[in-house]
């Protein structure tokens, strides 16, 4: 029989996150404490600008938009945030949205199912995603279900399940 697989990625769905910046922009736009203060948040490339005339403006606008996401179903493990920073008479704060694996991350999760996870199971590292091999499903789930359990810096999908 043959080997059965899955794929780990991180992946995004951009839509969503569109979906999710529109609608804090829109709130931004319309709550009181916000009026008058040329906050913002926005694209920039592929980054997010949240711009506001004080640092806890700024804060507020982020944790307006982190609210989106998770109602948008994006993990925050995907949203990594910088500090406000002054500039002039503004403060900033840049956000990116994380996606893919990266080596050395997908080198921790290669370890860890090595570790702890069922000895038919093998795991290899391909681009930006990790492929999971073994010949019985059940201990393909058990990898599933320890990948979920660990607490990673990561959000992890499990895709193409054959």
């Amino acid at each position: 029989m043959a080997d059965s697989s899955f794929d780990v990625v991180s992946k995004i769905d951009r839509q969503e996150a569109d979906n999710a910046l529109n609608q804090a922009r829109k709130e931004v736009e319309q709550r009181y404490d916000f009026k008058g203060t040329d906050a913002s948040i926005d694209w920039s490339g592929d980054a997010i600008l949240i711009k506001a005339n004080s640092e806890e403006r700024a804060k507020a606008i982020l944790d307006v938009f982190q609210s989106k996401l998770i109602k948008r179903g994006i993990s925050l493990k995907s949203l990594e945030s910088g500090d406000p920073q002054a500039s002039g008479k503004e403060y900033r704060i840049t956000s990116t949205l994380k996606e893919g694996i990266s080596s050395e991350d997908a080198k921790k999760i290669g370890k860890l199912i090595r570790d702890e996870g069922p000895k038919s199971v093998k795991s290899q590292i391909q681009g930006d995603e990790l492929r999971v091999q073994s010949k019985s499903r059940d201990d393909l789930q058990e990898v599933q279900r320890l990948l979920k359990a660990a607490d990673l810096d990561v959000d992890l999908q499990f895709v193409n399940y054959r």
